[in-house]
């Protein structure tokens, strides 16, 4: 099982940042972080990079009842979002696999929640 679920759309970066948001939306997530990597990138190592965003997804819902599973569940969240631009116009949205991240944790209940934040990740990527 790969540790990601990733789409390729033709659309620019921006775009691509506002397209994911809005679905994440429609599955129950806020956007509660981001991070420019290229910007960082250059900022800390004065190197050039793509542009490349890091986006901290959370669920409420979902992030609630997993910490009361798991009180250090919080090492593994916001589930990350990545937005990477791609050469002829196109970006890669990629979102971590939640079942894959949480598999060490070791508790059937919070396999559940993982895979419902799996499906829900899942659709908002394929409605791009």
């Amino acid at each position: 099982m790969k540790y990601y679920i990733a789409k390729t759309i033709v659309s620019d970066f921006d775009e691509a940042i506002e397209r994911i948001t809005k679905t994440l939306k429609t599955e129950g997530f806020g956007i509660i972080s981001e991070i420019d990597m290229q910007s960082k990138l250059k900022e800390k190592l004065n190197v050039d990079f793509r542009r490349y965003m890091i986006l901290g997804a959370c669920n409420p819902t979902l992030a609630h009842k997993a910490l009361l599973l798991e009180d250090k569940i919080g090492t593994l969240l916001p589930c990350n979002i990545i937005v990477q631009e791609l050469a002829d116009g196109k970006t890669e949205v990629a979102a971590v696999n939640p079942v894959v991240s949480m598999q060490g944790v070791k508790n059937n209940e919070l396999e559940g929640i993982a895979g419902s934040v799996y499906e829900k990740l899942e659709r908002a990527i394929k409605l791009l």
